[in-house]
């Protein structure tokens, strides 16, 4: 892990912690938007764009389920990092489920944020959405990137159904924030705690929103009613690891998504939607955690297990 500084990177020993130990999340720094109209300076075009994604990583994963709802394949490249995270940071490699990196050739990530900014100073992380044609990165918050895929190419792609409708984002939104603050990030903040006291207070949260979720769940099919959202999407790739990864990894341990009734009913309810399998890759998940952040995990040891049959029958659809 490491951060880039004035364009050089620096190697750094452990996560971004505050005073008291609990894990602060670095803020993203490319923040423009690709438009339909191409009012912002970055016009929706097919062949334009690529994403840099890491088939470990959940923020990335969101992207990826986008692409692939959206079916922007053809629209939108993609290269797919190595799940090794060493002090070198991300780094492209021709591994199995790997892709390298066909726009720039670039060996490292940290090379693309210097392409796109030579003096650039703050973390290289994934997704990065990069303009071919401006050779520079348009953006890599993946909350931002999720909703240009949304709306923005579907004249390539398949623009229904839409995930963030304006008659419901002001619900969506409402559900994002307590899941991103205490689930998607919140095993993380579990996970990189460096203090007893800042471990418990995440772990008391994220069980806590987990337990409001199954509620909201035992109500209704998904999230926000009847109907798939944006807030499903960004809360599934947490689910997706969390039995295989955080519960042991990241001693999220009071339950797993399988002890939940409705959580581990509509875990597979969304795996099971068409073109989400394989936006899963449990290999390079399991890899990147185990394999590379090894103050958490000091012999690099992938564990084999657990057996996860996410194509079980789900039942949800008793609930519309």
């Amino acid at each position: 892990m490491g951060v880039m500084i004035d364009g050089v990177w620096h190697r750094e020993e452990r996560p971004a912690a505050a005073a008291d130990g609990s894990f602060r999340r670095a803020t993203t720094s490319f923040r423009d938007f690709v438009t339909t109209d191409g009012s912002s300076g970055f016009p929706a075009e097919p062949g334009r764009y690529h994403l840099y994604v890491s088939h470990a990583c959940p923020w990335a994963h969101r992207t990826m389920i986008l692409r692939a709802l959206r079916r922007l394949e053809d629209a939108i490249s993609v290269s797919v990092v190595d799940p090794h995270l060493s002090d070198e940071g991300w780094h492209f490699s021709d591994g199995p489920g790997c892709i390298p990196d066909s726009v720039n050739g670039a060996r490292y990530l940290r090379d693309i944020y210097k392409a796109a900014k030579d003096d650039y100073t703050g973390r290289v992380s994934v997704p990065v959405l990069w303009d071919k044609k401006e050779a520079t990165v348009v953006n890599n918050e993946s909350a931002e990137i999720v909703r240009m895929l949304n709306t923005a190419f579907n004249a390539w792609g398949d623009g229904e159904p839409d995930f963030y409708p304006l008659h419901l984002r002001s619900e969506i939104d409402a559900v994002n924030e307590p899941v991103y603050e205490n689930v998607n990030n919140g095993v993380y903040k579990t996970g990189f705690a460096q203090s007893q006291e800042a471990y418990e207070a995440a772990f008391e949260a994220l069980f806590s929103t987990l337990d409001e979720l199954e509620a909201r769940l035992g109500r209704q099919r998904y999230l926000v009613g009847d109907r798939i959202t944006e807030a499903d999407w960004r809360l599934f790739p947490t689910l997706a690891r969390f039995d295989a990864v955080y519960v042991g990894h990241f001693k999220c341990n009071r339950r797993r998504i399988a002890d939940y009734s409705n959580l581990g009913n509509y875990l597979r309810d969304l795996y099971q939607q068409p073109g989400i399998a394989d936006t899963v890759n449990m290999d390079h998940i399991k890899r990147h955690y185990y394999g590379s952040q090894l103050r958490i995990n000091p012999t690099g040891i992938v564990p084999k297990g657990p057996e996860l049959d996410l194509m079980r029958p789900h039942g949800r659809a008793a609930l519309n």
